[in-house]
């Protein structure tokens, strides 16, 4: 699991970085809040996921990761098609959103094979 925890913490950061960015110089409040609370939740709950208590509290760790990782992707589409996010930065962000949201999927299919 640590490439996908490595990879939530990473995007995670550029996540703050950009909520930073948002704030000091575009004087956005309300979006980048919401992409600070979900996109920051991804990793938190991969985390948690790690000391789960059963094989069925880590599926439902990794699917509400999973369901804060979709719900990024929408406030990182809303930032670019409102001009708030440059098309590079937007690329970049949404890709390793994708990935994770890739690899969550992957883990929780994974996971449900080996309970039924």
């Amino acid at each position: 699991m640590s490439i996908l925890k490595d990879k939530s913490y990473g995007f995670a950061l550029e996540v703050v970085r950009l909520s930073q960015y948002l704030v000091a110089d575009k004087k956005e409040y309300v979006l980048s809040k919401q992409l600070l609370r979900s996109g920051t939740a991804v990793g938190a709950l991969i985390r948690e996921a790690e000391f789960a208590q059963s094989k069925k509290d880590f599926i439902h760790k990794m699917s509400i990761a999973l369901k804060e990782a979709n719900e990024t992707l929408y406030w990182l589409d809303l930032l670019k098609d409102t001009s708030y996010l440059v098309e590079d930065k937007y690329q970049s962000l949404h890709s390793v959103c994708k990935e994770l949201v890739a690899m969550l999927v992957s883990s929780i299919k994974t996971s449900k094979k080996s309970i039924s």
